[in-house]
């Protein structure tokens, strides 16, 4: 099995690390396969924002996590509300992952939904959606990390969830050149 390059040195080594920059922050913890989620709130009007840092928290109480970057303009729309709705995206959603990840425009035109006890979008055809309020905001360097205290859920064991590996859909990814298939 061939070994990652190491980014600075390798595990044991006594040389002096380097620093880590995004490139390579990107690219390592780009092997670690993700599920993707659009946060979605009930404003004026809809509003939502593709997620890909989503993670339960705690059983007792309830709650989950995920992380907006400081750069969003969404994000701040939904804090104003106080209560949101994680919608863990299905395998046939890639169309919901891009649209929300986009600004500037009607991310949720042409999107069927429903409210949830909240009020907040649950897309339509989703593997799971959770209600929350907003429980707590931690700095998080260029993001902010977000805890939600859930107040419902639900979910269709039927629809297999939207992964997300190596900067591409689903579980399988190129191979990065001079890797050989066969032996990995």
């Amino acid at each position: 099995m061939p070994r990652l390059a190491p980014m600075s040195g390798s595990p044991g080594s006594t040389q002096t690390p380097q620093p880590v920059t995004p490139q390579a922050m990107r690219e390592v913890l780009g092997h670690f396969v993700s599920g993707v989620v659009v946060i979605t709130a009930q404003g004026a009007e809809p509003i939502g924002f593709t997620c890909q840092s989503f993670a339960s928290l705690s059983l007792d109480p309830p709650l989950i996590t995920f992380s907006p970057a400081r750069s969003s303009t969404t994000w701040p729309r939904i804090r104003e509300v106080g209560r949101f709705c994680v919608n863990v995206l299905a395998e046939d959603h890639q169309e919901y992952s891009n649209g929300f990840a986009r600004s500037g425009t009607d991310k949720f035109a042409g999107v069927n939904w429903a409210p949830a006890p909240s009020g907040a979008p649950v897309l339509e055809g989703v593997s799971a959606w959770i209600d929350c309020t907003l429980w707590n905001e931690y700095d998080g360097g260029d993001h902010t990390m977000v805890v939600g205290q859930v107040s419902d859920l639900g979910a269709d064991p039927a629809r297999l969830p939207l992964l997300f590996y190596r900067g591409a859909y689903g579980i399988t990814a190129p191979l990065p050149p001079g890797v050989d298939e066969e032996t990995g």
